[in-house]
This record gives C-alpha cells, structure tokens and sequence, in this order.
C-alpha cells in the first residue's frame, strides 16, 4: 500500500473534486467538522460508556469519550506523520505531519457513532433477539446466510459505516461525504460479516476479530477500498486493514483502559492503592516532589495524563518501527499487545474486568438492556412488517406512528431491509429515550396528556 493513496482526500459521492474554500481547512478537517455536527454524534453525549446514567458528573459518556480518543488519536497521528515525511520527501509536496493527525482525529471521533443504547450490552442484546429470541425467525425468512449473519451478529462497527455512508444525509449520495482516507482509517474490520461468521474461529489476527460493513454497504466499502489503495485479502470481501486504523485502535485502547480505571476509582468500585500501582508502570519520569502532597484525586489525574502522553511516545515509535510491515499487511495484531507496557495496559483490564465491567450497577445495567432493547425491537419490527402486509392490529399502528414518517412512506419489499431500518432506529436512540418509551409501552410510565404551549 502506498501512502499517496492511503491519504486520499477525495470524497465519497462526490464525482468531482469540490473547490478550495478559503476558510483554511484542510479537506480532513471538514470530514472532523462534518461529524462533530451530525446528530448521530450529538446523541453520543447520552449512551453508555461504562456507568450508565451516573450521579457523578465526572465519569465518562461516550461522547467525552470519543472525544478524549480523538484528542489522543490526533497527538499520534501527528508524531507519525512527522516521521513518515522525514522518511518519504516525496510526499511532503501534498501532505504534512499534520494531515496524518487530522485524519486519524476525525476516525477516532466516529469510531463509536454506532453504538448502540447501553454500550456493548447493547449490542449482545441485539445479536440475542435474532439468534435466540422472537427474531429467530429470520432464519426462515431469509434465503442469504450472509444478510443473516448480520443480524445475528449485529455490530456497532457496521453499523456506524452505515450511518455515516448512507443514514446521515440520506438523500445525498455518500450521507457525510468524507474522504476516503478518512472512512478508511475509521474501518478497523475491513471484511464483511459473511467472512466473519464462517472463519473468525481460524483467524487470530486483531484486524479480524470482528467486521465492519453490513452486506447493504459491501459495495460501497469496496469504492472506499478501492479508492483508498487498501491491499485486498482473498476473493471476497476482505481487505488489509488501512494503517492509520493502528492507530485509532490504539488511540482506543489507551483511553478505555485508563479512563475506564479513573472513572472506576472516581465512583469507589477501585480503591487508589490500586489504581496508582496500576498506572505507575507508565510514568517515564521522576514524580514531583509535592506529589505526596496532593489530593489522592489530583494524583491520580497526573498519572493518568503522565500514562497517556508516555504511551503516545512508545506507540509511535512502535508504529514506525513496523512500518514496512504494516503497509504490506502482513501485522495483525493490535499495537498495545507489542509495546513493552503491554502487561501493565492486560493488569488494567484483568482488574477492570473484575471490579468495573461485572459491579453490581453495570450487570444491572446489562440485564435491563436486553429487556429494553429485545422489547423495542419486538414492538417495532412486527408493526413495520404487519404495515408492509397492509394488515394493522390497532395497537401495531399506534406503534407504526411512533415511527419516522420517512419510513414509514417508503417501506422496502426486502424484509433484510425493512429490519435493518428498524435496526437503525432504535440503535440510533439514546439510553434514556430507549428507556423512557420501552417504559411506556409496559405501561410502567404514561403520557401526562399535557401539551406543551
């Protein structure tokens, strides 16, 4: 793969190429600019990251999430262009260090746009409803094992390529129109779920863990591909993965582990004894010597900025250091699971795992989850296919209503995507509108029957 490519600053949906603006933006920040005003991202600011609708105000929302990711994302892209440039003088006629930054920056904020209501619980329980619950019945109604196998693997990786190629913006061809660089960069599955389903179990690679388009979006995947210089793998939908997609992933992976700690000590689930000796292993410099002195709250935000800006440094050396290889394809593993730290980063997560993820607040979390979400999918899709039918049950149409007028005027003959609609409206919601409408539809929670002035 070559960079000239890879750094492609061409749009999706656009034939031509748009003429220069004179507000100083390079083509990679308005894709920034681009996501920061769509309304899948604003809705980010009420789903889950790990505490669901907290008490405290400090720990994280996805939002401030992706935003921290992208914060970091940026730092790394920087250093590595900077490098890259030095290596590649050629380049330095069309690109500089920062457009490496800028694009990993606007991956990075995308990478959760997905993300469906109650995080990743979220997402196991919209795979349930369809392997095992009242959707199960897809199975019969659908002759493509591959549209099958997107449902019963549903995947917020799929799903925020879906919505930032066709959902945003859908009357425009190419929803957000961001680069093709960008798009790329953001894709850190580059295979179909068909691939994924049949032989994940082989594989070991990272890259292909999980997948990320759906089969509604293959095609347009393969443009991106295409267009971006990906090196194809196999016959059928499966690409390398882009290089700067290394380092969203990494931007992740630091920031989930070590702000999922904080926010763990910061809501009492993990004492500070623990969360210091954890993130010592990063620091690479002596601790002030008012250290001792400070609030056990203010250590611990030094060392978790100490922990961040260090492991910035080792992963760019580390990208770099595996340059050649990765532009080949050939590295298939995540960058933290090769940079000395990579045992301290597994401590985190192991005690993450045990103190964090399975407390008490968020198995509860998880199990209102799936009652909330396999409800709503319940409701919806049987009033969405009773309507193609053209046979409402009275409460089915009072549930059609409840639908976005656009689609309900355009109901699709595939039932693949019909579901799939119905899909992107309730992953599209946040917690507390999926909450609050699931409790009315139990009847737990009523319409005051006042209407606003």
């Amino acid at each position: 793969m070559e960079w000239i490519n890879l750094l492609s600053n061409k749009r999706l949906g656009v034939k031509k190429k748009s003429a220069e603006t004179l507000d100083g933006r390079s083509e990679f920040q308005k894709d920034f600019d681009r996501i920061v005003f769509s309304p899948a991202f604003r809705r980010l600011q009420d789903k889950t990251q790990v505490f669901p609708l907290p008490e405290s105000d400090f720990v994280h929302t996805r939002l401030t999430h992706s935003l921290e990711v992208s914060v970091v994302g940026r730092s790394l892209g920087n250093l590595v262009g900077k490098i890259i440039l030095e290596r590649n003088a050629a380049l330095k006629k069309d690109l500089t260090q920062f457009h490496f930054g800028e694009i990993v920056a606007a991956a990075c904020l995308a990478h959760d746009i997905g993300n469906p209501p109650f995080g990743h619980a979220g997402e196991d329980a919209i795979t349930e409803y369809f392997k095992s619950g009242n959707g199960k019945y897809f199975k019969s109604k659908l002759d493509d094992e591959k549209k099958l196998n997107d449902l019963t693997g549903f995947d917020g990786n799929a799903q925020g390529f879906r919505i930032i190629t066709k959902l945003q913006n859908p009357n425009v061809k190419g929803a957000l129109q961001l680069t093709y660089a960008t798009l790329a960069a953001i894709s850190k599955y580059p295979e179909e779920s068909f691939n994924h389903a049949n032989f994940s179990k082989k594989k070991k690679e990272k890259c292909y863990a999980k997948f990320g388009f759906f089969q509604s979006e293959k095609e347009i995947f393969k443009e991106v591909a295409e267009e971006a210089g990906l090196e194809k793998r196999g016959s059928n939908y499966c690409w390398c993965r882009h290089p700067l997609a290394f380092l969203v992933e990494a931007a992740d992976d630091i920031c989930y582990r070590i702000m999922d700690l904080e926010d763990g000590y910061r809501v009492g689930l993990v004492s500070f004894n623990d969360t210091e000796n954890l993130l010592l292993p990063f620091i690479d410099v002596s601790l002030p010597g008012n250290y001792k002195h400070k609030e056990e709250k203010e250590r611990i935000g030094y060392l978790r900025a100490k922990s961040i800006s260090n492991l910035v440094k080792v992963l760019t050396a580390v990208f770099t250091d595996n340059e050649h290889k990765i532009l080949n394809g050939k590295l298939n593993v995540a960058l933290i699971d090769i940079i000395p730290q990579s045992k301290a980063l597994d401590d985190i997560m192991k005690l993450s795992v045990k103190k964090i993820y399975r407390s008490r607040i968020n198995l509860e979390r998880e199990v209102a989850g799936y009652e909330v979400l396999n409800g709503l999918l319940d409701t919806f899709i049987t009033a969405y296919n009773e309507k193609h039918s053209g046979k409402l049950s009275p409460k089915n149409r009072a549930a059609i209503n409840l639908l976005p007028q656009k689609l309900t005027t355009d109901i699709s003959e595939d039932i693949y995507e019909r579901t799939l609609r119905v899909i992107d409206f309730i992953s599209g919601m946040t917690d507390s509108s999926a909450v609050s409408l699931f409790r009315k539809f139990k009847g737990i929670s009523l319409p005051s029957g006042r209407v606003s002035e």
